[in-house]
């Protein structure tokens, strides 16, 4: 009998959900506005900030994760929980949760990745150094460059291991994100 993914350890999940990276897909663009219909479907009647595309594949010719990532900012004024528990009802599954960020995800399943993977972002409108990163790697083309050759030697070195892939972009990010916010200061 197959395990459920909430009965497998943190090591057999790695094991079938590798780190895995590939060239810049066009269509994550629209995979992203697909995602992003939905969760303003499904948030209907919540006031929300912002919903954007984050993350690696928002970032023109480098490699990524095939996974499109979502950050949606809501105002202090709602609940991060409620807005998880809709994504839970439709099929989303929290990966971390801390007081101030929700972390979900959709297309895992017992036999891998579906051909669709997101990663939600539930936060509190102004936690965005994401889209400072986004938008200064788009910026500065020679950046994004460093950033893919980083991630392309990270990647079999922690294939089986996402928090430790993470944990080895950290000061490369937040070097960069600092930059981005002097650069863009105030955009948001």
């Amino acid at each position: 009998m197959e395990k459920e993914l909430s009965e497998m350890t943190l090591e057999e999940l790695w094991e079938l959900f590798p780190i895995f990276l590939v060239e810049h897909i066009d269509k994550w663009a629209d995979d992203y506005k697909e995602i992003e219909i939905l969760l303003q479907n499904l948030f209907a009647g919540f006031p929300i900030h912002r919903i954007s595309h984050i993350g690696s594949t928002t970032i023109k010719g480098i490699w990524a994760k095939n996974i499109v990532d979502v950050l949606v900012e809501i105002p202090e004024s709602n609940s991060l929980k409620d807005m998880a528990r809709i994504l839970e009802q439709n099929g989303f599954t929290i990966m971390s949760a801390r007081v101030d960020r929700i972390s979900l995800n959709k297309g895992y399943t017992k036999n891998g990745f579906a051909d669709k993977v997101y990663h939600i972002h539930l936060r509190y409108a102004g936690d965005n150094d994401e889209l400072y990163f986004r938008d200064y790697l788009n910026d500065h083309p020679e950046v994004a460059k460093e950033y893919e050759i980083l991630k392309l030697q990270l990647w079999k070195q922690y294939e089986h291991n996402r928090d430790a892939y993470t944990n080895a972009k950290t000061d490369f990010i937040s070097r960069w994100t600092a930059e981005a916010r002097k650069e863009y200061r105030g955009r948001y």
